[in-house]
C-alpha cells in the first residue's frame, strides 16, 4: 500500500509533511493580505505623534511587553474587564506589534484615557503609591532622562517605509512633520513620552467600561 511506503521512508514522510504544512499555511495566511479588515486602519486611527513614537521606543526598551500584553481576546471575561476586543486594523502603525504573550500585569490595549497623566507619572515612578499590592518595578530614571530628538525624524521616515509596504490606505508622516519632529520632543523627558504613548493606546475604538 502507498501509505506503507511513506511510513517506512522517513525522508519521503518529512518532505510530504513539509508540503502539507506549507500548503495549509498559505491557505490560512495569504487571504489575510486581501481582506480590508486586516490591511486597513480602523476609523479614527492615526499614526503616533513624534512624542508617542519616542514613548513607544521607551516601552520596548524597558521590556514592558514582557509583563503586559496589548491583545484583548474576544471572550466575555476579557471584554468585560478590558473593553472591546482587539482588531487587526488597530495595529497597522505598530512595527513591531506589542501584543505580548504574558500578563503579569493587566492588558494595556485599552489603557488610553482610563487614567490621568499624573496617575501614570506617579505609577511609573513608584507603582505602589497608587496600587499598593503592585509588584511592578519603578522607573524613576525616566523622569530624569530628557530626549534630544536627534533621531526622531529618522524613526518617522523608517515608519513611513514600513507602513507604505504593509498597509493600504494608511496615513504616513509628511516632510513637514518629519522636519519638526526633533523640536517636538526636544526637552521632554522619557516619562513624558511614555505617558503620551500609553494615553494613545486603544482610543480609536470606544472602550467599554
Amino acid at each position: 500500500m502507498s501509505h506503507e511506503k511513506v511510513e517506512k521512508n522517513i525522508g519521503l514522510m518529512m518532505v510530504l509533511i513539509i508540503i502539507v504544512i506549507s500548503f495549509g499555511g498559505l491557505v490560512e495566511i495569504v487571504p489575510l493580505f486581501y481582506i480590508k479588515d486586516t490591511t486597513e486602519p480602523v476609523e479614527g486611527l492615526k499614526p503616533y505623534t513624534a512624542l508617542q513614537l519616542e514613548g513607544r521606543d521607551v516601552y520596548v526598551r524597558e521590556g514592558c511587553y514582557v509583563c503586559h500584553s496589548q491583545m484583548i481576546r474576544p471572550f466575555r471575561a476579557e471584554t468585560e474587564r478590558y473593553g472591546h476586543y482587539s482588531v487587526a486594523g488597530e495595529f497597522v502603525y505598530d512595527h513591531p506589534f506589542q501584543w505580548g504573550s504574558k500578563r503579569t500585569g493587566p492588558d494595556l490595549a485599552r489603557v488610553g484615557g482610563r487614567y490621568s497623566d499624573e496617575w501614570h507619572r506617579v505609577h511609573m515612578i513608584n507603582p505602589r503609591d497608587v496600587v499598593p499590592e503592585s509588584n511592578m518595578p519603578g522607573f524613576p530614571w525616566l523622569d530624569e532622562t530628557k530626549l534630544d530628538g536627534e533621531l526622531t525624524g529618522k524613526k518617522m521616515e523608517v515608519m513611513n517605509t514600513l507602513v507604505s509596504a504593509t498597509c493600504n490606505g494608511c496615513t504616513t508622516y509628511s516632510d513637514a512633520e518629519i522636519a519638526a519632529a526633533g523640536d517636538a520632543v526636544r526637552g521632554k523627558t522619557e516619562l513624558d513620552a511614555l505617558v503620551a504613548y500609553l494615553q494613545a493606546l486603544g482610543t480609536s475604538i470606544k472602550t467599554r467600561r
